[in-house]
């Protein structure tokens, strides 16, 4: 019971979360990562795929597996592009993928925020298989860290966040207002691939 509620407010707080036990990817539908890579000066996108290491309160250490294809489309955090999350905690999986709405970026320190609406829920954990607010349409949002922009350190990714998680209520609100604690906290190293940020 304890190491479910560290789960959840893991997932709450868009911390990334991560197991041990992965589920195959052969019987998972992929993502679609089609996302026209047309050139546009002053805009950013962020793509990649690979694993991310979540570690609970009690050591416990969970691998979260990402793929995601962003492109910003406004200054103003306009954005599109496909993401997907999912791990599997203690035999049960959690899965989300979904649709980009809204991207903003600090190209400084390599960190984007990254909202949108859920595509499709395929978890088999009954606590995030049933909530109004894990259903498509619902917001959700993530942030990353490409850390080759502060000097090649690991990448860093959370796992998502929904509606009500830190007090956040839209995937709008999360771009606009771009939490991000201090030394990276509540984000989780990138062990396997990388992700990138990118002028377009």
């Amino acid at each position: 019971m304890r190491i479910h509620r560290s789960l959840a407010l893991l997932i709450a707080t868009g911390v990334s979360a991560s197991c041990t036990e992965v589920a195959d990817p052969a019987s998972l539908d992929a993502p679609d990562l089609t996302v026209a890579a047309d050139h546009m000066d002053g805009l950013y996108k962020v793509h990649g795929n690979g694993d991310y290491v979540i570690t609970l309160g009690d050591g416990t250490e969970i691998v979260s597996r990402f793929d995601m294809n962003v492109l910003q489309t406004s200054a103003t955090g306009g954005a599109r592009g496909t993401f997907r999350h999912r791990l599997t905690f203690f035999g049960d999986l959690v899965d989300f993928s979904g649709v980009v709405t809204c991207m903003t970026v600090d190209p400084i320190e390599g960190r984007a925020w990254i909202g949108g609406v859920i595509h499709k829920n395929r978890s088999v954990r009954e606590s995030f298989a049933t909530g109004e607010i894990f259903q498509p349409g619902k917001d959700i949002w993530f942030r990353v860290l490409d850390g080759e922009v502060q000097g090649g350190i690991q990448d860093r990714s959370t796992f998502v966040g929904f509606e009500g998680g830190a007090g956040i209520i839209t995937s709008a609100e999360y771009c606009d207002t771009r939490p991000w604690p201090d030394a990276n906290a509540r984000t989780n190293p990138v062990v396997r691939g990388r992700l990138a940020l990118t002028e377009r």
